[in-house]
Formats: C-alpha cells, sequence, structure tokens
C-alpha cells in the first residue's frame, strides 16, 4: 500500500505529489486552497492501518448479511412449502407463494459484488414480464396494509418491497444528514440489523408449516427493514469516509465486493457438502449475527484513534451559492447559496450534482452495464462440456466461473485502487473506458447462453471465453466504480462530504435498477 507520505492532505482531499505516478488531471483535486489544520494540530500516522481495517471490516459487514439472507434460497423455498420434513420422501405441496417454475439456483439473486441491497432483489422481479410489475406492487402494498396476500411471485415481493424501502431510506438519509448525527445513524442501523437476524436466526428451527402465510409475512417485513437499514449504514459510513483520505473510502467500498466473495465461497461450500438446507442456513445466519455484532464494537473503537479523530473533527458550516453567482467552481472562498436561500439542515441538492454530474454519469453507466450481464446473462451461459455429467461443468461451473470469479475479479480491481488512481477526476479518459465497457454485451451474448430463440450464433465455442469476458467484467467495475465513488465526495467542499457520499449512493441505485429493467429486454433479444 502507499505510504501516506506520498500525499498532501487537507480536511476533504488527499492526493500525491507531481512526482508520484498520477496523471497531471489529477491535479483537479487541488485546484482549491487548503483548509489546513489549526496551530499545532498535526496529522497523526494511521498506525497499524488500524483506520483502514476497521472501514473495511464495515464494508463487509454492511452486505456480507444482505448476501447471506438471498444466498440461502434454498431455505426460503423449504420454508414457504407447506411442508416441514424435506427427508420425509413426500411430495411436498406446493404453496402459492412460491414463483411455479422458478430456478431453485440460489445464485440467481446475488448482487453484482455485493454493492448495494437493492441491486440483487430488482433483477428477480423486473426480469419478469413488464406487465406483470404494477400488479406485483399493488400486491405487495396490499400484503403491507394487512390484507390476506394471494401471492404468486416470492421473489417479486421480495423485489418491490426492498426496492421502495431502499430508496425512501437513501432519500431520508439524504435529509437527515444535518439533523441527526452520523453516529447515531449507523449504531442505530446496525442494531436494528442485528435485531431482524436475530429474529431470522431463532426461525430457522421453528416449524412454521403451519403458519406459512404468516412465516411469509414476517420474512418480508423483516427482508424490507433489513433492505433500509442496510442502505442507510452504508451510505451514511461512505458519507462519513468522505471526510478522510481516498484511501479509507477505498477500503469500505473493497469491504463490500469482499462481502459478496465470502457469500459466494459460502455457496460453494453449501453446494459441495449438500448438508441439510437448515443447518446451512442457521450457519449462515449466526455468522451473520457475529459480523454485525463486530461491526458495532469496531465503529464504537472508531472515535477512539487518534488518527479517525483527527479527521472527524466538526467541519465549518456549509455555504452555497445561489444559480445567478457565476463565483469559481473550486474556489474556496466562493460560497456555495445565497445567504437565507437555503434551509441549513438540508444540504444543497443543487450544487452537489452539478460538481458531481460528470462522475455521477460514470457510476451510473458502470452498474448499468454490469447489472445488464450480471447476473441476468452470465448465469445463464452454460459449459459447452455439460454433456460430460462432470458436477465442473453443470453443477459447479456457475457458481465459480460466474459469481466466485467476478466477485473477486470486482475485488482486486477495488483493491488495486489503493495504489493507482488513474484517471483524474475531470479526465475524459474515465467516461471514456465506462463507455468502452459497453463491448463486453455482445461478447456475452455471443457465448454458450441457454436457451437461444433469436439469436442462434455462438461465436465463442470455449469454456474460456466466459471465464475471461467475466474478468474484464469484474475488474474494470471494480477499478473504475471504485475510482469514480472515492473522487465524489473530495470535488466538494469537506462540510459536503457526507452528503455528496450518500448521492454517490444514489447514482449506484440508479444505475442497478436501470440496467436490472432493462436486462430482461436483452435477455428477449437473445
Amino acid at each position: 500500500m502507499a505510504s501516506e507520505d506520498d500525499f498532501h492532505h487537507s480536511s476533504n482531499s488527499t492526493y500525491r505529489t507531481a512526482s508520484s505516478s498520477l496523471c497531471t488531471d489529477q491535479e483537479t483535486l487541488l485546484e482549491k486552497l487548503l483548509d489546513h489544520p489549526p496551530p499545532g494540530l498535526q496529522r497523526p500516522e494511521d498506525r497499524f492501518h488500524g483506520t483502514y481495517i476497521i472501514f473495511f471490516s464495515l464494508g463487509i459487514g454492511g452486505l456480507l448479511p444482505w448476501n447471506f439472507f438471498i444466498t440461502a434460497k434454498e431455505y426460503w423455498v423449504f420454508k414457504l412449502r407447506n411442508c416441514s420434513n424435506p427427508a420425509s420422501g413426500e411430495e411436498p405441496v406446493g404453496s402459492d407463494i412460491l414463483v411455479p417454475g422458478a430456478p431453485s439456483s440460489p445464485w440467481h439473486s446475488l448482487a453484482p459484488g455485493g454493492v448495494i441491497p437493492v441491486s440483487a432483489s430488482v433483477h428477480m422481479a423486473l426480469s419478469r414480464p413488464p406487465s406483470a410489475c404494477p400488479l406485483l406492487l399493488l400486491r405487495t402494498l396490499v400484503l403491507a396494509f394487512g390484507a390476506y396476500p394471494d401471492p404468486n411471485y416470492f421473489e417479486s415481493y421480495l423485489t418491490v418491497a426492498s426496492t421502495i424501502s431502499s430508496v425512501l431510506c437513501l432519500m431520508a438519509n439524504f435529509l437527515l444528514v444535518n439533523r441527526v448525527p452520523v453516529r447515531v445513524r449507523v449504531l442505530a442501523s446496525l442494531t436494528v440489523m442485528l435485531a431482524v437476524f436475530l429474529v431470522m436466526t431463532v426461525l430457522v428451527k421453528v416449524d412454521t408449516s403451519s403458519w406459512t402465510s404468516g412465516f411469509f409475512a414476517v420474512t418480508i417485513i423483516c427482508m424490507a427493514i433489513l433492505s433500509g437499514t442496510s442502505t442507510i449504514f452504508n451510505s451514511s459510513v461512505f458519507g462519513m469516509t468522505g471526510s478522510f483520505p481516498m484511501r479509507n473510502s477505498q477500503a469500505l467500498i473493497s469491504g463490500g465486493a469482499m462481502g459478496g466473495t465470502i457469500s459466494a465461497v459460502a455457496l460453494l461450500v453449501d453446494l459441495a457438502a449438500s448438508s441439510d438446507v437448515t443447518d446451512s442456513t442457521l450457519a449462515f445466519f449466526l455468522t451473520a449475527d457475529v459480523f454485525l455484532g463486530l461491526c458495532v464494537g469496531l465503529y464504537l473503537l472508531l472515535p477512539r484513534l487518534e488518527y479517525a479523530r483527527f479527521y472527524l473533527r466538526p467541519a465549518w458550516p456549509a455555504h452555497v451559492f445561489s444559480g445567478e453567482d457565476q463565483a469559481p467552481q473550486d474556489s474556496p472562498s466562493a460560497p456555495l447559496a445565497a445567504p437565507g436561500s437555503h434551509d441549513p439542515s438540508i444540504p444543497p441538492l443543487r450544487p452537489i450534482l452539478k460538481r458531481t454530474a460528470g462522475l455521477g454519469f460514470c457510476v451510473v453507466y458502470l452498474f448499468f452495464i454490469t447489472s445488464l450481464v450480471f447476473p441476468a446473462i452470465s448465469t445463464n451461459i452454460e459449459s459447452l462440456d455439460k454433456g460430460s455429467g462432470s458436477p465442473w461443468t453443470t453443477k459447479f461451473f456457475v457458481p465459480l466461473t460466474t459469481f466466485l470469479l467476478f466477485n473477486f475479479a470486482d475485488l482486486c480491481g477495488r483493491q488495486v485502487t489503493a495504489w493507482i488512481q488513474v484517471p483524474g477526476p475531470r479526465s475524459k479518459v474515465l467516461p471514456g473506458l465506462v463507455l468502452l465497457r459497453t463491448c463486453l454485451l455482445p461478447l456475452f451474448m455471443f457465448c454458450n447462453y441457454q436457451p437461444r430463440v433469436r439469436l442462434h450464433t455462438v461465436l465463442f465455442r470455449s469454456d474460456l471465453y466466459p471465464v475471461l469476458f467475466t474478468s474484464l467484467l469484474g475488474l474494470s467495475n471494480g477499478y473504475l466504480s471504485t475510482l469514480a465513488l472515492m473522487y465524489g465526495p473530495k470535488i466538494v467542499p469537506r462540510e459536503l462530504a457526507e452528503a455528496t457520499g450518500v448521492v454517490m449512493s444514489f447514482y449506484v441505485c440508479l444505475g442497478l435498477v436501470l440496467g436490472s429493467a432493462c436486462s430482461a429486454l436483452l435477455v428477449h433479444l437473445i
């Protein structure tokens, strides 16, 4: 990892000296004068990389519970059928809660890189015919108001409930940035997430066959709460890292990818062991409980570190300029709004959107392309040697070549940004590289995607091609998205860094939703 001696620091920005390996356009981060610390207050060192490790762990903890929740799909299939003994040998009575003919593979629900909870569930509903979406939303609203449910699409209920919860909580978190301290938001969200998982852990060994509909309602409610609180936690912590050097933002983002990798490995172990579904799910949920408790302890430890206290010091109140005042964009003395024209308790959205427009486009388009391909296309690419009957070309092919490989490549791409941050935030090369990822779409479409209805040609007749393309998809997604997300809070004044972090989280959510929606159209083209 690069030494912090090679960086200059402001209260909100970190950048290398001109003699470092960064491109010249990285110096756009230097355009505003630095607000130096008070006399006698020296910048401490991150001893033993303690702060870095804490943020990395918080990144894992923010998404690992959600990933375990959706990885245990076989558990939900078992629980929501009218049976309680899978070994009885009797044909289970179907439940109208489950999707008729739905794939039982748990990897169809995993999120790309473990980025944000809404990503995994959005794909499931939007992969269905568009005409069904209003009906699904109506049914979910009926369920929410307590009427007896008549659900035919369990996954779609999860989709709509988690999407609504995530979006509402993301908006609420932005409005609460200046009203509720980040410490309160983070600890409250962690506590609620832990409470939800404790409830779900207890229910694993409870016989729910006599109250399947009630268990279904509890699952939907718990999932919506988990999705919303996870969104608040992740966006709050990411916003908080905006006041730290970029390496700490990188640690948090890489931790999220590590959470996805861990759940992909857990899925493989579960497939290989073929253990009882309730035992494996209990192991998943207990691991999530322990990790959430660990996150609470680590977050309470954070302000005790001298390095963290230095960057957590209060910022000056935000100043904003009106649209008519054409002050220099990066001038430190330029106000950000006309006096009295803005409620100081709500962060000014317009200047944040204006300054992050370019990076926002990069983030939205990056996750749009990623969620177009993963998992809608990539999970349906079959091995050309599937007929051999080998478990490596059947049972383990998709988990290995799609989920584990993508998550690991995504993690590697994010981790590289700890040493290399090029191109810079104002470089035209960054959006160029983002747009170049569009070429990945036809590459995946001409692999051995099955079933094929309209596009019958398979150009890449080797199992090495999807491995190569998935690696490129993961590496480019991890590296470029981490750069854009790290730069966002650094190109605004420090007092707006946390709010900008929340806005950058919204860009991620928007890209995932758009990509998941359009993935159904892409599938129909094939």
